[in-house]
């Protein structure tokens, strides 16, 4: 543990460069396509097809002319009602398909926004230190398998599948719901696990001066006497992708039991899931 409460695992860079593509925005800093990545039989995932981000609604006009000429065809949209309500609707190009499916985080968002707003050093300590975010961060990852989350995983990996055209999925930070998802997407289509683990991981790299000018911010407005008590809770881990690993191996006995029975995908699914996203 380190003195602000995180495994220090958790801020790691990943010690393997990231193959797929950063897509540069200014009001967006976690997007990226998920293609380039080798597979366990030496072909390669598609660029073009998937992207991975966080949300969308302080996109600049430059950003979504950008946004523009990837051929998209659908921005899916995983943040909740109250997520979405308070940082605003996504801005897409003109277009494409807007899809709201959100998965449940637990109330994390609303945990963090009631402890910065607290302003109380005392509430703020009880909340999140002593492990207590590590811990809401933990319950975030165990709720990926509920009926109702591993219901729109699958449909969205289904999409993926079917998809002719680019798709971009994402939450608020890009980094836990949609971590998850895109660990599964490239373990489905042959990536090694050691090879999606540093895709999920490499969020810590891009949002880390975002992160941090986020408590600064909350410091110098009188909100936080210690911002560090965010960190857990905007940091990726290997030990929050372990706890969902270990919740999908409780509940199915390996990924690909996972797959078929967790997340309802057929065979013929897979099949052309890996059709279409890897070459």
């Amino acid at each position: 543990m380190t003195a602000t409460g995180v495994q220090p695992s958790a801020v790691a860079e990943p010690s393997v460069a990231a193959v797929g593509g950063k897509i540069d925005l200014q009001g967006a800093v976690n997007v990226r396509d998920i293609g380039g990545y080798r597979t366990y039989d030496g072909a390669k995932v598609k660029a073009g097809k998937v992207i991975r981000s966080d949300s969308l609604e302080k996109l600049t006009d430059s950003d979504v002319q950008k946004l523009g000429t990837l051929n998209l065809k659908a921005v899916i949209d995983l943040r909740t009602p109250a997520e979405v309500q308070f940082a605003g609707a996504d801005k897409v190009p003109a277009g494409v398909q807007k899809v709201a499916r959100p998965i449940d985080d637990t109330g994390l968002f609303q945990q963090m926004l009631a402890a910065i707003q607290s302003r109380d050093p005392q509430k703020q300590e009880e909340l999140l230190g002593n492990g207590k975010a590590e811990e809401i961060m933990a319950n975030v990852y165990r709720s990926f398998f509920t009926d109702d989350s591993r219901a729109k995983f699958g449909q969205t990996i289904r999409d993926l599948a079917a998809a002719d055209r680019a798709t971009l999925y994402h939450c608020t930070s890009g980094k836990d719901r949609t971590g998850w998802l895109t660990y599964v997407v490239l373990r489905a289509v042959g990536v090694p696990e050691q090879t999606a683990r540093q895709d999920y991981l490499l969020s810590n790299q891009y949002r880390a001066a975002a992160d941090a000018k986020l408590r600064e911010q909350v410091k110098q407005a009188g909100l936080m006497q210690n911002p560090d008590l965010l960190i857990p809770l905007q940091v990726v881990s290997d030990e929050y992708l372990d706890t969902a690993i270990a919740a999908m191996e409780q509940a199915y006995g390996d990924f690909g039991k996972f797959l078929t029975q967790g997340l309802g995908l057929d065979g013929g699914t897979l099949v052309q899931l890996r059709k279409n996203l890897v070459s």
